[in-house]
């Protein structure tokens, strides 16, 4: 895969998943505490259930770097859409996994606050930062990164993030504000 190629590909999906927090209401995480709405559970079926999710979560990480990072791409075509494969097959093991807490409460009314937003950006963030690290990986040049770069990186995604915050925290509250004026 060409070095602009997979820039590019890890650029749209930053842009993709940054805002998705924010615009969707289903849950993305499987979070150990109570949400607002959410039925009455064991505590230690709650707690069971996110570290089950946590650790299938690891799992497609190291998933990731392996099918990626290792993958071989050669000049025939078959080789190039083998590569394809494993990627659009990691991409679609990450929709599935982050399906599921969403899938839970498919027929009840769950909020969803603030932190759980922000710790759903923060996986986000780290799900694109695992593919844009199997792609270098792949393309041979991976390089050690210090805090800087993960400082600066987190914050282009937050910047990426704030259209979404602004449509779920900003603009809703000016409408529900505003009332109409009627002229007798």
């Amino acid at each position: 895969m060409p070095q602009s190629l997979a820039v590019w590909v890890v650029i749209f999906l930053a842009f993709a998943t940054a805002s998705l927090p924010f615009l969707l209401q289903r849950h993305l995480l499987a979070l150990p505490w109570a949400q607002p709405g959410e039925p009455s559970r064991p505590a230690l079926l709650r707690v069971f259930e996110s570290l089950v999710f946590f650790a299938l979560l690891l799992g497609w990480w190291g998933l990731a770097l392996y099918w990626i990072g290792d993958a071989y791409i050669g000049a025939d075509p078959a080789s190039a859409l083998v590569f394809l494969a494993k990627v659009v097959g990691v991409l679609a093991l990450a929709v599935l996994l982050l399906a599921y807490p969403g899938y839970r409460y498919r027929s009840v009314s769950v909020g969803k606050p603030v932190i759980a937003r922000l710790l759903e950006v923060l996986v986000l963030y780290l799900m694109v930062g695992t593919i844009g690290l199997a792609f270098e990986t792949n393309i041979g040049n991976a390089f050690k990164q210090g805090w800087e770069f993960y400082a600066i990186t987190l914050s282009l995604y937050l910047v990426l993030a704030y259209p979404g915050f602004v449509l779920r925290y900003l603009l809703r509250r000016q409408h529900h504000g505003r009332r109409r004026v009627v002229a007798k």
